[in-house]
C-alpha cells in the first residue's frame, strides 16, 4: 500500500494587527488610553483585511496587471488605464478609512499621523503599491493646505481628503524628465502663458506613477525663466477634461519594470494642458520639497510593512515546514537567521515611525526648532536606511523558503522585486545621503546628539546602559568623521556620505530601540524589544571609513 504524496502546508497570515507585537507595543507606548480607544476599531478591521480578503485578492490576482487603452472602438483616443480589481478594493478601503484624511481631520492631534501610518502599515504589503499614489495624494494634499491660494484648496482639498470613495482623488507628482532624473533642474518642461487662455504645459515626462489620479503637481519652466531649479515653478493640473477625455496629455506607453507592476507607470506627452501656479512662478523644486517630505516618509513606512509581510511569512513557515527532523524554528541555525531579520525590521520601525510623530507635531505647530532641524536631518536618513533594509531583509526572507521562495505562485518574489523600489523612488540611497549633509549643514549632529540623550534618559537596565555607551560613542565618532571631512577634502566628503547616512540611520535606529525595550520592561515585562536592540547592534551600527579614492578611480575606471 502506497502512502500519499507529501505536500507542504503554506504559510497561513492572520490579523495582521493583532499578530503584530511590535507595532501593538509601539502604540501602546506611545498613545493614551483614550486615543487607543479610538484607534483600536480601525486597526483591527484593516488587520483583518490584511490577512484576509486582502491577501486573497492578491493571490488571486497574481497575473493580472495594469492595461493602457489608447483608442476606443471608434479611433478616437481614450488613453485609459484599466486597473485590477484589488486596486479598486483598495481605492475603497483606503477613502473609507481615511488614510488621507486623518491627519487632516486630526482626530488625536499631533499623533493623527501616528495611527495614520500605522494604518498604512498594515495596508500597504496587502494592496499591490495602492499606497504609492496615496503617497503622492497626501504631499498634494499638505502641499495645498500650506500654499495660501485659496482656490486651489477650494477646488481639490476636500476632495484629496474626502472618506466617500465616489468624491475622493488622489494626486500625481509628475518630476522625472530623460534629460532629468534626479536632476531636476534640467527640466525641459515649458509653461506658456497667454492672457485669454492662461498657463499651458508643454513637454515629456518620463515617469509618472500616478497616472490614474485626477490631478497631479508638477514642475515646469515658464517662458523666459532662467536654467536651472530656481526657474523651475509648481504648476497644478488636472489630468481629464470636463467630458472625462486627456486633458491635452497622451499616455505614450506604460513602463515595463522590474517589481510593482500593478502600479501604471507611465511616460506621457503634455500637449498644452492647462495648468495653474500654485504660488510663486520660481523656486519650484523648493515648493515641491513638502511633497518629497511627505512620501519619503510613506516610502519608509512601506519599506518597513514589507519587511514585516515578508517575516510573518517566514515565521508561519517555519512552524509548519519539517525538516531533519523538527520544524525550522526549533532549528537553531534558522532561527538565529529570523531573529537577526526580525531585529532590522524593529530598528527600521522605530526609525519611520519616530519621523511620523516628528511630522505630527510639525502638522499641528507643535514642534520646536529643534524637533523640525530633526526632522529636515531625519527623513532622508530613515528613508534611505530603511530602504537598504527592506531590499536585504527580504532576499533572505526568500531564502529562507528555499526553493518555494524562488517560485512565482507562491506569491513571495513579489516581494523582493517590489522592495527593490523603495531604495529608488523618491530618491536613491546616494541622492538621500548628499541630501542628508545639505539637512546637517553647519550645525552639524546636534539635533541627533540631543535626541538621543533624551532617549537614554530612563535607561536602567545594564546591558541597554553599554549599548547607549556604545552608541554615544558612535555618534560622536560620527560628529567628528562629519567635521574633519569637511575640513579638509570636499570630495572625501561626498565619497563618505552613504556610509556617514547610514551610519547615523543604524545609530538613532538602536537608540530608539534602546528607550522603547526599556518601557518594554517597565510596563510588559517583555524581554523582546531588548533581544532586537542588542541583536540590532550586533548587526553593525558603524560604517564610516575612508577608502583610498585613488584605488576607488581604478576600480570604475579599469579600462
Amino acid at each position: 500500500m502506497s502512502h500519499p504524496a507529501f505536500t507542504q502546508t503554506p504559510p497561513r497570515l492572520g490579523n495582521q494587527y493583532a499578530d503584530d507585537r511590535v507595532l501593538r507595543s509601539y502604540l501602546a507606548r506611545t498613545l493614551s488610553p483614550e486615543e487607543m480607544a479610538y484607534a483600536r476599531p480601525a486597526l483591527e478591521r484593516l488587520g483583518a483585511l490584511a490577512g484576509g480578503e486582502l491577501t486573497e485578492l492578491q493571490r488571486a490576482e497574481r497575473r493580472l496587471e495594469p492595461q493602457l487603452e489608447q483608442w476606443d472602438a471608434w479611433g478616437k483616443r481614450i488613453d485609459r488605464i484599466v486597473v485590477t480589481p484589488l486596486w479598486h478594493r483598495a481605492e475603497e478601503i483606503a477613502a473609507r478609512e481615511g488614510l488621507i484624511a486623518l491627519p487632516y481631520e486630526a482626530p488625536l492631534g499631533k499623533h493623527s499621523r501616528v495611527l495614520q501610518f500605522a494604518l498604512v502599515h498594515l495596508f500597504t504589503p496587502a494592496t499591490d503599491m495602492y499606497t504609492c499614489p496615496l503617497a503622492m495624494t497626501d504631499g498634494a494634499a499638505r502641499t495645498l493646505a500650506d500654499s495660501g491660494n485659496a482656490m486651489l484648496t477650494d477646488r481639490a482639498l476636500h476632495r484629496l481628503t474626502s472618506r466617500d470613495p465616489a468624491s475622493f482623488w488622489t494626486s500625481g507628482q509628475w518630476m522625472t524628465e530623460a534629460i532629468g532624473g534626479s536632476d531636476v533642474g534640467r527640466s525641459e518642461t515649458e509653461a506658456r502663458f497667454r492672457p485669454d487662455d492662461g498657463w499651458r504645459l508643454y513637454g515629456r515626462k518620463w515617469f509618472t506613477s500616478a497616472i490614474t489620479s485626477q490631478m497631479a503637481l508638477t514642475l515646469a519652466r515658464p517662458e523666459g525663466n532662467a536654467p536651472g531649479g530656481k526657474g523651475l515653478a509648481m504648476f497644478y493640473l488636472e489630468t481629464r477634461d470636463a467630458e472625462g477625455a486627456p486633458n491635452h496629455l497622451s499616455v505614450d506607453r506604460l513602463k515595463d519594470k522590474l517589481g510593482t507592476r500593478k502600479l501604471p507607470t507611465a511616460e506621457l506627452t503634455l500637449e498644452g494642458t492647462p495648468a495653474i501656479p500654485v504660488g510663486e512662478l520660481a523656486n519650484g523644486v523648493r515648493a515641491i520639497s513638502t511633497v518629497l517630505n511627505v512620501t519619503r516618509l510613506w516610502n519608509a513606512v512601506a519599506a518597513v510593512s514589507y519587511m514585516r509581510r515578508g517575516l510573518a511569512l517566514a515565521r508561519a513557515y517555519a512552524r509548519e515546514r519539517v525538516a531533519f527532523g523538527a520544524p525550522l524554528a526549533q532549528k537553531p541555525l534558522h532561527a538565529d537567521t529570523l531573529a537577526g531579520l526580525q531585529a532590522e525590521y524593529e530598528a527600521g520601525f522605530q526609525l519611520a515611525f519616530c519621523v511620523a510623530e516628528l511630522t505630527g507635531r510639525i502638522d499641528c505647530d507643535a514642534a520646536s526648532q529643534v524637533q523640525r532641524a530633526l526632522h529636515r536631518m531625519l527623513t532622508p536618513i530613515v528613508k534611505l536606511t530603511t530602504g537598504r533594509q527592506s531590499v536585504a531583509v527580504l532576499s533572505e526572507v526568500l531564502e529562507a523558503f528555499g526553493g518555494a521562495g524562488y517560485v512565482e505562485e507562491t506569491g513571495l518574489p513579489m516581494l523582493l522585486r517590489d522592495a527593490q523600489v523603495f531604495s529608488i523612488w523618491e530618491g536613491t540611497t546616494n541622492v538621500l545621503a548628499l541630501d542628508a549633509l545639505r539637512a546637517i549643514g553647519p550645525q552639524g549632529l546636534a539635533p541627533l546628539l540631543r535626541e538621543a540623550g533624551f532617549l537614554f534618559d530612563g535607561l536602567r537596565d545594564p546591558a541597554l546602559v553599554a549599548l547607549s555607551a556604545r552608541i554615544q560613542a558612535t555618534l560622536e565618532a560620527a560628529q567628528a568623521w562629519l567635521g574633519a571631512s569637511a575640513g579638509r577634502d570636499e570630495a572625501l566628503l561626498e565619497a563618505g556620505a552613504r556610509r556617514f547616512a547610514l551610519t547615523l540611520g543604524r545609530t538613532f535606529g538602536a537608540a530608539l530601540l534602546a528607550r522603547h525595550a526599556q518601557w518594554s520592561l517597565d510596563h510588559e515585562n517583555d524581554r523582546r524589544a531588548l533581544a532586537a536592540a542588542l541583536r540590532f547592534a550586533q548587526n553593525g551600527l558603524n560604517l564610516i571609513n575612508d577608502p583610498d579614492p585613488t584605488l576607488s578611480r581604478l576600480l570604475v575606471d579599469d579600462a
